[in-house]
């Protein structure tokens, strides 16, 4: 489960609130991907990269951006290092340097990594829920599995074209297909074949991404917004680029509903928010709304989340 939204309309505290309903009857793992993190301030713990428990049934992680990055940089620059003379490592740790603070390689480490939680930890949990950035850094990381798959396509196809172009100077057979791996005796071809194989697992990991984000059964988005024009308007265009990239939005969660019994000020609040979800029932009348009521106390504690659970 995902749930995500504009900046400021309580994704945390609904994605959390929900684990905690779920953890009556099944485990959950609640994982942070907002470099803004929340989770440990909500349950008051520190919480880091690792799953940490935090309820019987609920356990939550933070990833950290700058070190999935740094990873994600350390793997490719050890694999490029390996595979061209010393006399170049300079250029290659140049070019990692400047790869960095590139755009799109903190995104690419940040699906990466959310790749391989799934592949560590799906067999683990009944419900994984993915806690996300404000909607706009969500809706390009949702679109990236695609993006990813096709590039490392891509290379996949150079890396054949090349080694059939290599093979025929050197007067060699094709060792394999880029669906194969095989054993090589001559050190260009082990290095081609470990090339292939770095690419090949990338992309069977990014394809399994991909999967799951798109079956409706294993995968559901959930878009959290207060009844406001601009969170509405926000939330329409969010749930097309979620679903043009194939990702099946569940549900509407409305947060921070003011009474209408509590005074003129807050029943003309109420008066308005009416107006924005009317608004909102015309642009997606097919989805389910949940309204979370406006609660008198502070909601940043784990005794706040069980009473919103009760909504949910």
């Amino acid at each position: 489960m995902f749930f995500g939204g504009k900046g400021g309309v309580g994704k945390t505290t609904i994605a959390n609130a929900t684990a905690l309903k779920l953890s009556a009857h099944a485990s959950t793992l609640v994982v942070s991907t907002d470099p803004a993190h929340n989770v440990g301030h909500l349950w008051n713990m520190q919480v880091g990269d690792t799953p940490t428990t935090v309820r019987p049934g609920v356990d939550v992680l933070e990833l950290d951006p700058a070190r999935a990055t740094n990873e994600h940089l350390k793997q490719a620059g050890d694999t490029m290092r390996r595979m061209m003379p010393e006399h170049l490592h300079k250029e290659v740790n140049k070019h990692l340097n400047l790869a960095k603070h590139s755009p799109g390689t903190h995104e690419a480490a940040l699906l990466e990594r959310i790749a391989i939680l799934l592949e560590e930890y799906g067999e683990s949990y009944d419900h994984i829920i993915f806690d996300t950035a404000p909607s706009g850094h969500t809706a390009r990381l949702m679109a990236l599995p695609e993006l990813m798959s096709a590039w490392t396509d891509g290379l996949l196809e150079r890396r054949a074209k090349s080694e059939k172009f290599s093979e025929l100077v050197r007067g060699m057979s094709p060792t394999g297909k880029d669906t194969t791996v095989t054993t090589a005796i001559d050190p260009v071809d082990r290095r081609n074949q470990e090339l292939r194989s770095i690419l090949l697992k990338r992309r069977h990991r990014f394809e399994r991404l991909r999967a799951v984000l798109n079956d409706a059964t294993a995968c559901t988005f959930n878009i959290v917004l207060t009844a406001e024009r601009l969170p509405v308007l926000e939330t329409d265009e969010f749930h097309a680029e979620l679903t043009a990239n194939g990702v099946h939005v569940g549900a509407l969660i409305v947060n921070r509903r003011s009474p209408a019994d509590q005074g003129e000020f807050l029943a003309s609040r109420r008066h308005y928010e009416d107006e924005a979800l009317a608004d909102l029932h015309r642009r997606l009348p097919d989805l389910p709304v949940v309204q979370i009521p406006l609660r008198a106390h502070d909601v940043g504690s784990p005794q706040a989340l069980e009473d919103i659970a009760t909504y949910l």
